[in-house]
């Protein structure tokens, strides 16, 4: 079997998610997961140091993609619209595949305490890549953080509305399968930001 078999990281994350759903977090091990994934054990140690951190497999792409959006946009864009072009230009990582280990990812997390622990430090770790990335366009720490906070609880939002439209029809032209992710999350910011005035 080849060392640098392609698609063997994907492989191995699904598998995993698969056997955690199956048989729980706890009783699945490393073996179990190579031996599903059919890749060697070398193989899942250089892409993952345990079987903990397949949980967060592509968080550094995502978080980079919404500090990248969220500095490219225009300099008198406002901090909500600046979180927008992030969740915009973090969509474009958001294809089927990842649909269909989204909606694996999500059985596994609800059958697993210490992976919805996990789960929860995702969402800590994009908040602090947007706030960095607000910051650094010059907003106020207090400002960019809660800007952040929304950006990741629109994320959220509109990625589980996306997870729960798999295969469905879409009359919405805002919401059509080819468009992915973006236009879930794009709604949910904006249903956030219009909440929010209910707050003063």
């Amino acid at each position: 079997m080849a060392r640098w078999e392609e698609g063997a990281r994907e492989r191995l994350v699904l598998a995993a998610l698969d056997l955690f759903t199956e048989q729980g977090y706890d009783a699945t091990t490393v073996a179990q997961i190579v031996d599903r994934a059919g890749v060697t054990k070398s193989t899942f140690f250089r892409y993952f140091p345990d079987k903990r951190e397949l949980l967060v497999a592509g968080q550094d792409a995502l978080s980079a993609l919404l500090a990248e959006g969220i500095a490219g946009a225009p300099e008198d864009a406002t901090p909500l619209d600046a979180v927008a072009a992030g969740l915009a230009r973090a969509a474009t990582m958001m294809g089927p595949g990842v649909r269909e280990r989204g909606l694996r990812m999500r059985a596994a997390v609800a059958a697993s305490t210490e992976l919805q622990e996990r789960d929860a430090l995702k969402s800590v770790g994009l908040s602090v890549a947007m706030t960095d990335a607000l910051v650094a366009r010059g907003l106020p720490d207090v400002i960019a953080h809660l800007a952040a906070e929304l950006g990741v609880l629109a994320f959220k939002r509109g990625y589980a509305a996306w997870l729960e439209a798999d295969g469905a029809e879409h009359t919405d032209a805002e919401h059509t399968d080819a468009e992915g992710l973006a236009p879930y999350a794009l709604a949910a910011l904006r249903e956030l930001q219009a909440a929010s005035v209910a707050l003063s």
